[in-house]
């Protein structure tokens, strides 16, 4: 039984894999078929690495992955094991792509139509990695760690470290290279927040279920939120219910589907956007569920 529990998880991942596949394949060919032949670079580590391979020459995937190596290490003790390896099957797919769209000829010379559907491209393909679990760049994984630890989004985050980069971009490229980044950078993530529905947004769910303290504890231990119990009636089945009530973002709600899926496939889950969260909703020591009166 666990040996078929085992294959049916693993079975249950092949959809997220195509489309985090096929996000990569977009992310790829945007890059070297219209946006870095008009030498305008993506930000985040990408954007580093396009820097340094324009600089020193060499291999771009290479340098894509030598620096993704700490992100990837971050992510692995940040969001959990399904997370890493996921990660690590987008980033493979991603670079392998680049080195073979660089022999496809440039759709376009014309810097205008590049940054356009490169950035819409782009935005796309990372947009479909992101709203299947995966990721394709470090700099999503500290920002998640920053935002964390501070006031500060995870939208914000990224776009303080892409203002450094385009702004060294100014040098290796000039201003006016850097400055279409910029304005790709901005198109780029207005597609990404409309295909994965914004990387930072927060998420408020209610769980309706009858394992509410494994849930609880898992979305603790895995994501380290903390939760809210209501009670709830049931007015079918005449029967009183627990609720969880927690508040997530957008790049950690594919690990709850996990969390969910794994402890109470029977759950009633509802998702809904915030526009708002005020106060701190992240524990950093271990807290002792109470264990439910019978």
């Amino acid at each position: 039984m666990k040996q078929k529990s085992q294959l049916s998880k693993i079975i249950g991942q092949i959809p997220s894999l195509i489309f985090i596949a096929i996000g990569a394949t977009m992310a790829a060919a945007a890059l070297e078929i219209f946006l870095i032949p008009n030498s305008i670079i993506d930000g985040g580590v990408t954007g580093i690495s396009i820097i340094l391979n324009t600089v020193f020459g060499g291999s771009l995937s290479l340098f894509i992955i030598i620096l993704n190596i700490p992100f990837l290490i971050m992510g692995f003790k940040l969001l959990g094991k399904k997370f890493f390896l996921k990660g690590i099957y987008g980033m493979l797919v991603f670079t392998t792509l680049l080195e073979v769209f660089r022999y496809v000829p440039t759709v376009t010379d014309d810097i205008l139509l590049a940054f356009i559907y490169g950035g819409l491209l782009l935005g796309v393909g990372v947009g479909l990695v992101i709203k299947f679990g995966g990721y394709l760049d470090g700099t999503e994984i500290v920002a998640i760690l920053l935002s964390r630890k501070s006031t500060i989004s995870v939208g914000q985050v990224i776009l303080i470290i892409n203002i450094f980069i385009y702004g060294t971009a100014i040098f290796v490229f000039g201003p006016d290279r850097a400055l279409y980044s910029l304005l790709t950078y901005f198109v780029t993530f207005k597609i990404i927040d409309i295909v994965s529905e914004g990387m930072d947004q927060a998420k408020a769910v209610y769980i309706i279920t009858d394992k509410e303290e494994d849930i609880s504890r898992e979305i603790f231990r895995q994501l380290g939120r903390t939760v809210t119990m209501l009670e709830g009636f049931g007015a079918v089945s005449q029967s009183s219910k627990k609720i969880i009530y927690t508040v997530i973002t957008r790049v950690e709600l594919p690990e709850l589907r996990e969390i969910i899926k794994n402890a109470d496939a029977s759950s009633f889950v509802t998702v809904s956007d915030v526009s708002e969260v005020i106060g701190r909703h992240i524990k950093k020591k271990p807290v002792q569920l109470k264990p439910t009166k019978k």
